[in-house]
């Protein structure tokens, strides 16, 4: 009787150590998904400054300024950052770069080859925060779908995390024109023709 009690209050210690584990390994995930959705804000944050930037040195012709001008505002007055803003963003950059010589005509002006290497930066850094927030949104939802966080409910109120999903490719490569996750336009490599 006596061991038998005490097995079952080590079963029990070993069961709440057990969710005790598993409710603080949540909140880690919890705690990740927001860092890295603030490191996602701030190069959204950045890729629109630089875009505005660009668009208003003077090295573009009026129509592409406009254009990217636009966009960066848009994207920057969304306030939270919206995904069809910054895809939007995207396109108008993907529109500007893909035009015949633009990228010789750019660097042949003084600022032109900084202005884009800054430009690719801050969209690789796009590149790198959106990867890292939708990682951590998907290894939050798989915790958050086992059946003992369920069960006990050890999300607390905590909101479901959702992916952020953007076009961010400033080369197009296909027919639908997407293109390929963050080329290097400055690497001296020409972008890949656009699909016919």
């Amino acid at each position: 009787m006596l061991t038998s009690v005490i097995l079952i209050i080590i079963a029990a210690i070993l069961v709440g150590v057990y969710v005790s584990w598993r409710a603080g390994r949540l909140d880690r995930l919890h705690a990740r998904v927001e860092a890295a959705r603030a490191a996602l804000d701030a190069a959204l944050v950045r890729r629109s400054s630089v875009s505005g930037e660009l668009a208003a040195t003077g090295l573009l012709d009026p129509a592409t300024s406009l254009l990217i001008a636009g966009a960066a505002h848009d994207a920057r007055a969304a306030g939270e950052p919206d995904e069809r803003a910054e895809s939007d963003l995207t396109r108008a950059l993907r529109a500007a770069l893909a035009q015949p010589g633009f990228r010789t005509d750019l660097a042949a002006r003084t600022g032109g080859d900084e202005a884009l290497a800054e430009l690719e930066g801050a969209a690789h850094q796009v590149f790198l925060a959106r990867k890292f927030y939708n990682d951590a949104v998907a290894a939050t939802r798989a915790a958050r779908r086992r059946w003992l966080v369920r069960l006990l409910r050890l999300a607390g109120g905590a909101p479901w995390p959702d992916f952020f999903e953007i076009d961010e490719s400033l080369v197009a490569a296909d027919a639908d024109g997407r293109g390929p996750d963050m080329p290097h336009l400055t690497a001296g490599d020409p972008p890949p023709a656009q699909a016919s």
